[in-house]
């Protein structure tokens, strides 16, 4: 008996590698299962990890100080690199038409979290790494703690247990209070139902069928008519009033008066191609000529890589039509500029034979997709550790600005997933193997985190004041939210399912945008997440670290 428990005691409170692993097994285990709890509807997600690793700290049950360092900055390297490889291809993207009106609110959001923290500071006189750490888990954003807290261990050469500390403690307020926030948001619109249709900020791609009606794009080409208006959108069929024949459009195509076309386009745009080419119509497009028909092929062809779709003339060669495009969970309209990626869904419309033939050059071999490409990830985690570690001088600062080992990442997978393409690098992972990444490395660091802080958790609560950290955690969480809810509507016009999702998105808060899409019909507060979570993120991080080098 007393060798069992000696045997037990030395792998749960000794040293060495079977130790380390039982523990990250522990702690990760543990605190995945306990994602799956929900209450009042809510989830904490992996954020369970955290709180394992903190308990399991606070009674002896620890890592090695040099081991549990490098799992913690391997794990958020990971994690911040899949996130950039995520967001990367619709990155800039997303400041345009009626992203920029989205992202202006995250900008509000964000810097008004800023604003509040510093105010924090100079009138409450707790530790600027205290505050940092309450306002990355008042906004649940795990990175921008990681950030700070790798810029804290640059300038001082020793880790703060206060940044953990302040982020374990405002993080489940951080949900909560985001959630309240766009509950008494909704009051605004009260009454205004009519208003918030009228003004629709979406960004998703829909079908509009028009009559042309209007002398101005008679006899015009369609290039032409996009050139002249400056609107994106995509002609996919036209019906020829003298013959009631439908084919398939392109650039070189005419309109006449009395045609009916099929257009793919952003809605905001839906009134503006109204007044531009003629009436709605309803339109049975699939009966008109049963021969053409739509599919979806997924682009596979890494020798094609980037290639712009007017110089593959699918339409002239193959008379077929690409309507559109569906990469990293958003929909794009391919304009003649537009260049392929492997990875995208690309939507064709015409004959059979005809998309057979553009299935043999666009690949569709998805088992090739299920072979990761692990090249550009291993040389762009070494490339973005290169970034972060270059310092940067600054009439600011009191020491040279670093990037560090979340923002160097980052930066890279954005550019290289984003620019890669258009050089031929193959860049795509399925989204499978990024979940993967991304989940292994946000658990690996959460544990470390709480491993690392948890022998001071009680303490700080207890006797250190650490319950006030709550309500600060609330007052970064709740009053920014507010101020830009306000801006949302009333100044940029913004519909409420898609403000409810741009708050979800401005936060990083999964949890918020999953009460979003419960409360909300349709997928507008989806959009307006996807829309803006890439400079959230990019924001978050750089935000936790400017703190940090500026202010201690």
């Amino acid at each position: 008996m007393d060798f069992c428990i000696e045997f037990f005691k030395n792998l749960l409170f000794g040293s060495g590698v079977a130790h380390s692993m039982i523990i990250l097994a522990v702690t990760v285990g543990i605190g995945v299962y306990l994602s799956r709890v929900k209450i009042a509807g809510i989830s904490f997600g992996v954020t369970w990890v955290l709180f394992i690793g903190i308990l399991l700290s606070h009674f002896g049950m620890t890592l090695d100080g040099e081991l549990l360092h490098f799992v913690k900055e391997f794990g958020l390297i990971l994690f911040v690199y899949s996130i950039g490889l995520q967001v990367g291809p619709g990155f800039f993207s997303s400041f345009k038409a009626g992203g920029l009106k989205l992202n202006t609110v995250t900008c509000v959001v964000v810097l008004l979290d800023i604003l509040v923290a510093i105010l924090l500071i100079y009138t409450t006189g707790e530790d600027v790494d205290t505050i940092t750490g309450i306002m990355s888990g008042a906004v649940t954003n795990t990175p921008g703690m990681g950030a700070a807290a790798t810029a804290f261990k640059d300038m001082n050469g020793h880790e703060s247990t206060n940044i953990a500390l302040g982020y374990s403690v405002a993080y489940p307020l951080g949900v909560i209070g985001c959630i309240l926030s766009m509950i008494a948001i909704k009051f605004l619109y009260k009454g205004e139902r009519k208003f918030s249709k009228a003004n629709s900020n979406d960004v998703n791609i829909e079908r509009l069928s028009l009559e042309v009606s209007e002398k101005d794009v008679t006899g015009m080409t369609l290039e032409k008519i996009r050139q002249q208006s400056n609107l994106n959108f995509i002609v996919s069929r036209i019906i020829d009033k003298a013959t009631g024949h439908c084919d398939i459009a392109d650039s070189q195509s005419k309109l006449n008066i009395g045609d009916r076309v099929l257009i793919i386009a952003n809605k905001d745009i839906h009134d503006k191609l109204v007044s531009l080419i003629g009436k709605p119509v309803e339109q049975e497009w699939i009966k008109i000529d049963e021969e053409l028909i739509s599919r979806k092929i997924t682009f596979t062809n890494h020798k094609l890589n980037g290639t712009k779709l007017s110089k593959l003339n699918i339409r002239r060669v193959f008379g077929v039509n690409v309507t559109r495009v569906h990469r990293a969970g958003v929909d794009l309209a391919p304009t003649a500029n537009f260049r392929l990626q492997v990875g995208d869904i690309v939507t064709v419309v015409g004959h059979e034979t005809a998309i057979n033939d553009i299935k043999k050059m666009f690949g569709d071999e998805r088992k090739y997709l299920d072979h990761p490409n692990l090249i550009p990830i291993f040389i762009g985690i070494a490339l973005g550790c290169v970034l972060g570690s270059i310092p940067l001088s600054g009439t600011l600062l009191t020491t040279p600005l670093k990037l560090g080992l979340a923002g160097g990442p980052l930066i890279v997978a954005i550019l290289v997933s984003y620019f890669g393409p258009k050089m031929g690098i193959v860049t795509y992972t399925t989204t499978s193997a990024n979940l993967m990444i991304r989940e292994i490395g946000i658990t690996l660091f959460l544990a470390c985190v709480g491993l690392g802080a948890g022998s001071d958790f009680v303490e700080t609560i207890v006797e250190k004041g650490g319950y006030m950290w709550i309500l600060y955690g609330a007052i970064i969480t709740v009053i920014p939210i507010l101020i830009a809810g306000c801006v949302g509507r009333y100044i940029l016009k913004i519909k409420y399912n898609t403000l409810a999702g741009v708050i979800s998105g401005s936060c990083t808060n999964p949890p918020a945008l999953a009460f979003a899409n419960q409360q909300c019909k349709g997928g507008d507060a989806a959009v307006g997440y996807a829309t803006v979570y890439p400079l959230a993120m990019f924001l978050r991080i750089l935000a936790g670290q400017m703190m940090i080098l500026i202010f201690c």
